[in-house]
């Protein structure tokens, strides 16, 4: 069951179209996976429009009989395009892309060990989004970050510190959080960070300089 959602504030940017591509597109994702979230971004969005047509006087006045016949009286046939979920491989897995991220440009694959990642160009600057497949029994050695970092779960699963996570999960962490994901199947998760990660333990903080790589 998905126990990690955006906060009541970043549905409500979603739902009035105010926030930057990266996070539009993992809440678009999470509101795939999480009805209630997805209850509540709809809710949002109707207030939205009641509060906008009570507050503007210009708006036209719709009758339905006449909208209805306006619609109805055009007799071109429409035949939508049916389109198949996109299909990711990476290193022997297959996942099915979620529709929000079938179009963006992504980059090749770059590996390091048991993880992989690759950049979705959204031309945001130091904002980077990323697809991050982490291999079976793979695991990220205890890190913080130096900004933020969004953490969307797409498919598998992992576990760190404060728990375990499952498809759907929206995990937000900032400088205050440290954690170590593993994962026991592998997993692919979206995600979403203004700067590199910093490790804070043993051997792994000679990686310190390549941390960039990942981010």
């Amino acid at each position: 069951m998905i126990k990690h959602h955006p906060n009541q504030s970043m549905l409500m940017a979603f739902a009035q179209g105010q926030l930057p591509a990266s996070l539009s597109i993992a809440v678009s994702v999470h509101t795939d996976h999480c009805q209630h979230c997805q209850d509540q971004v709809l809710a949002l969005q109707e207030n939205a429009a009641q509060i906008l047509d009570d507050n503007d006087p210009n708006l036209p006045e719709w009758d339905s009989d006449d909208m209805i016949n306006a619609i109805t009286e055009d007799d071109c046939e429409i035949h939508p395009k049916s389109s198949a979920p996109l299909q990711l491989n990476i290193k022997g897995y297959a996942y099915q892309l979620p529709r929000a991220l079938q179009s963006v440009p992504m980059s090749n694959w770059l590996k390091l060990g048991k993880l992989a990642r690759a950049r979705i160009d959204l031309n945001e600057g130091e904002v980077h989004t990323n697809l991050l497949h982490i291999d079976q029994g793979g695991e990220i050695p205890l890190h913080t970050h130096k900004g933020f970092e969004l953490t969307l779960l797409l498919a598998g699963s992992f576990s760190d510190e404060s728990g375990h996570y499952v498809p759907g999960d929206f995990i937000w962490l900032t400088h205050s959080h440290t954690h170590s994901p593993s994962t026991k199947e592998g997993c692919l998760c979206l995600t979403v960070a203004n700067d590199a990660m910093h490790f804070v333990q043993g051997l792994s903080m000679a990686l310190n300089p390549i941390g960039r790589l990942i981010y």
